[in-house]
Formats: C-alpha cells, sequence, structure tokens
C-alpha cells in the first residue's frame, strides 16, 4: 500500500474513530488524516505484538481498516484523558 493508500485509509479511520466518539477533539481534516494515520501505525503495532495477527499490506483488508480504526480510538481517549475539556 502506498503512501497515498495510507493517507486515505487514515483519514477515513480517523473520521470513522470520531463518529464513534462523537465530541470536541483535535479537529479539521488535517487533524483527523494525523489522528488515524498515527492510529493505523499504532492499531497494526498493537495487532501484530500482542495480538500475533499481523497486518496485511492490502488497502481492502478487513485486519488493516479494524486495526487502523481501533488504533485512532485509542488514541482519541488518550487525547481526551490527557487533556479533557480544554477546547470549551
Amino acid at each position: 500500500m502506498g503512501v497515498i493508500g495510507w493517507i486515505v485509509l487514515g483519514l477515513l479511520a480517523g473520521a470513522i474513530a470520531k463518529a464513534v466518539l462523537p465530541g470536541r477533539d483535535p479537529g479539521g481534516l488535517i487533524g483527523t488524516t494525523l489522528i488515524g494515520i498515527a492510529g493505523a501505525f499504532l492499531g497494526g503495532w498493537l495487532s501484530a505484538r500482542f495480538l500475533d495477527r499481523p497486518v496485511e499490506r492490502q488497502f481492502f483488508d478487513l485486519t488493516t481498516w479494524g486495526s487502523a480504526i481501533a488504533g485512532a480510538l485509542v488514541l482519541l481517549i488518550g487525547y481526551r484523558i490527557l487533556f479533557g475539556n480544554s477546547r470549551n
């Protein structure tokens, strides 16, 4: 999967994670994309390390999407724990 594929995956995974956890988070298209891309890497690492389930290099693989969304959710929850409601 190329760089454009990771960006698209990150954008969509970040948007899905924000839809699952609605609220005031670091926003905008760029923030959502960065959280999603970092979440994809984090989710892939966690999946390979602890679940013994390495992520495939295919864009349409369900494991890739699940780990990317789960990683983005972890990052959003971590952001809310660290910074709380600082954006009110």
